[in-house]
């Protein structure tokens, strides 16, 4: 069989119909190049006697990025699953933030984006894909969050 950047180029075109198949909507280059490593296993693995390569290659590409996007889930739920049992344990965030910080008045969800920002880190990008919403979206809700903890507490170097 040829040589692998010749399959390469030749199979490009099928890796990217396989990403607007699946609809996958974002990180392209990881998958483009989870693509491109499942066709070399495919081509090292291939057989000339037992048949066409298209159809394995399209298998070994295809299962590849479905395994990626089921190992992704399976992050993303664990991420939120933790999130929410933090959230019913009633972990008291009020430890991790300044005693002139008065939580109180904030909902569940508002205190979660709190601490998942301010204690825990977080991007805002990997919230909003969390939470399944946009980044703006995102960002609009840390400013309704940043809004309402201005106007509830006073400032703590002002007197």
């Amino acid at each position: 069989m040829k040589d692998f950047e010749e399959v390469a180029a030749q199979y490009a075109p099928m890796i990217s119909a396989m990403i607007r198949k699946l609809h996958i909507y974002r990180d392209y280059d990881t998958y483009r190049q989870i693509g491109n490593i499942a066709l070399w296993q495919a081509w090292r693995r291939f057989e000339d006697e037992k048949g066409n390569f298209t159809p394995f290659a399209y298998r070994s590409i295809r299962g590849a990025m479905l395994d990626e996007l089921k190992r992704e889930t399976r992050k993303n739920d664990q991420a939120t699953h933790i999130s929410n049992v933090k959230m019913e344990s009633g972990e008291a965030i009020s430890e991790d933030l300044p005693d002139w910080l008065d939580v109180s008045m904030l909902n569940d969800h508002e205190k979660w984006l709190l601490e998942a920002l301010y204690v825990n880190g977080r991007r805002l990008t990997d919230l909003a894909v969390s939470e399944k919403i946009s980044l703006a979206g995102m960002k609009k809700r840390r400013e309704r969050l940043l809004k309402k903890l201005r106007e509830a507490t006073p400032h703590p170097f002002k007197e």
